[in-house]
């Protein structure tokens, strides 16, 4: 083997070690040389290239070296895809699919799966459909993918399990597991237990341990309907069962079993009991201990000491290590400690979607009210997505900055592709109220179905009655409570009586206050307003029979 092919092989099998270990660094400094052209340029090594920024979370580098790539064949476009899917960019994802000459079967199934990652059903559906059309063959991955897309849509799934017996599919372990997992996320445990004992007979302890067909995700899926039904009791049956095999120290297992007794509600001690039955607890079991005590506010510290537990055991915190001990720290009264939790983050060099980690720390330092540092993040970030924006947008609204969040958010729109959700439309009409900005706010509302598809839910007229009735625009607001195809309910007829009392509209008060007192009679703010209007108006008798039916329906007035 001659010199030049030697360093090609040494240079190519370096390039396989950091995409395998996801060493950026290393895999930067080769792609350089790959750039200057003292590597031959191919397709074939630019895939890698590819490969290794997106199996690193840079999908910005990703794409510049797939844009880079002299002829991009479908593998190029595959990883490209996959990459961007990673990132919940089903948009880009579908405009570079269009572009492959001719698909082949993992084309289909990334875009299959980023669709089921979303919950897209219906496109997801029709891309399975379409694929079976041109004559594409399909595997078990195809299969899982479409029925994970269907969630809750139970006479989808029946089909596709016909499809599965009909094509041999049932074989696959993932298809089963996946069939296990929804049937019984559905609550149909009978069907989801007859493919579990149809895949090898469990109460056959020597033909469990065999694992001829069953494994331990098979096991878990069937924890997973125990869970989504939140049948304690037969989890617990379950449970007996697997310390009996053996298989309760199994740490995937294990995993299932307390997301089973989280779920349910069980002593957070019967999880760490179920842990500490696990001889070598995974780096995925330490992230799930550590995310359920970040739940709950009263065990951070035992979040923080479990995270302090994981690194002594020898195990490198990955995305879901720090995105739990970030959201733990966020119920500390001072954001010292979420800051050390940061500067190990960054000296870490995670290289894994450090997008989830960076989100956490936005939500971590706006909850403690550092919106500063939580803007540095959100601007440093290579690629946002939808809970990026909706994080930061969520602190400017907690800091009560909505001038800046309209700023933000209209800046975002025109610069980047994120897409908002319902939730940020919530935080963005909301700021539009407090600043009164009645134009911006009907054209978002408008926005949000006729540019993005999202139907306004009841929360988003209510904040358009705030921001109409905040505005002086009464007669507007009462006739939106009025023509809205949602109860009003008590908070939206309290927004158009504080608006009432602001422009001092008695007649339209006395509407909203009596649909306050029908909704919630015992709340005492719509009588004490009412009342007090009544008095500034002179209208003393009116405002004394008030407080007497104030007093004779027994309702205390608050003490804010």
């Amino acid at each position: 083997m001659n010199q030049i092919s030697w360093s090609f092989t040494h240079y190519f099998q370096i390039l396989k070690t950091c995409i395998a270990e996801r060493n950026l660094l290393t895999g930067k400094s080769l792609y350089t040389l790959y750039i200057k052209s003292l590597v031959q340029p191919s397709t074939y090594l630019s895939n890698y290239f590819i490969l290794l920024y997106s199996e690193c979370g840079r999908l910005s580098a990703a794409r510049k070296a797939f844009d880079a790539t002299p002829d991009p064949d479908v593998f190029s476009f595959n990883f490209i895809i996959t990459a961007y899917a990673k990132e919940s960019q089903v948009r880009v994802a579908h405009q570079l699919f269009d572009q492959i000459p001719q698909p082949d079967l993992v084309s289909y199934n990334t875009r299959i799966s980023a669709y089921a990652d979303r919950g897209d059903t219906v496109p997801a559906v029709n891309l399975f459909v379409r694929m079976r059309g041109v004559g594409s063959n399909m595997d078990g991955f195809t299969l899982s993918a479409v029925i994970t897309a269907a969630c809750d849509d139970i006479a989808l799934i029946s089909q596709l399990h016909s499809v599965a017996l009909g094509g041999g599919f049932d074989s696959y372990v993932s298809v089963n597991n996946t069939l296990i997992t929804y049937y019984g996320n559905n609550g149909y445990l009978d069907e989801a237990k007859r493919i579990f004992y149809g895949i090898d007979e469990i109460r056959d302890e020597k033909m469990v341990r065999s694992q001829l067909r069953v494994d331990m995700f098979t096991l878990a899926s069937v924890l997973t309907a125990f869970t989504s039904l939140e049948d304690l009791s037969g989890g617990h049956q379950f449970h007996a069962h697997l310390v009996k095999t053996g298989f309760h120290q199994n740490p995937h297992v294990g995993n299932g079993l307390i997301d089973l007794y989280s779920k349910c509600q069980v002593s957070m001690l019967e999880c760490r009991k179920v842990f500490q039955e696990i001889p070598e607890p995974d780096s995925a079991i330490w992230n799930n201990m550590i995310s359920w005590y970040s739940q709950n506010d009263e065990l951070s510290e035992e979040a923080l000491d479990c995270f302090k537990q994981m690194q002594l055991a020898g195990h490198r915190p990955d995305d879901g290590g720090f995105v739990g001990v970030i959201s733990a720290c966020s119920n500390f009264s001072s954001p010292s400690q979420g800051k050390q939790i940061h500067s190990l983050a960054i000296k870490s060099d995670i290289p894994l979607n450090q997008i989830s980690v960076n989100n956490a720390l936005i939500a971590m330092y706006s909850k403690c009210g550092n919106l500063q540092d939580a803007r540095k993040v959100f601007d440093k970030m290579p690629v946002h997505n939808t809970l990026s924006l909706n994080s930061i947008i969520a602190g400017y609204a907690q800091s009560r900055r909505w001038a800046e969040l309209l700023i933000l958010f209209e800046g975002i729109l025109v610069k980047t592709n994120i897409t908002p959700t319902g939730i940020t439309f919530i935080s963005v009409l909301s700021a539009c109220a407090h600043t009164e900005k009645v134009d911006e706010g009907k054209k978002y509302f408008e926005m949000m179905n006729e540019k993005f598809g999202i139907v306004p839910k009841a929360q988003h007229f209510i904040c358009m009655i705030d921001l109409l009735g905040r505005a002086g625009k009464l007669e507007e607001a009462e006739r939106l409570i009025k023509t809205m195809p949602f109860d009003p309910r008590f908070v939206g007829w309290m927004a158009l009586l504080n608006a009432c009392r602001i422009h001092g509209n008695m007649e339209l008060a006395i509407v909203a206050a009596n649909e306050c007192v029908r909704l919630e009679p015992s709340k005492s703010t719509p009588y004490v307003i009412l009342s007090k209007m009544y008095a500034g108006a002179g209208r003393w008798e009116e405002s004394a029979a008030v407080r007497n039916l104030m007093r004779d329906n027994w309702v205390k007035r608050s003490t804010r």
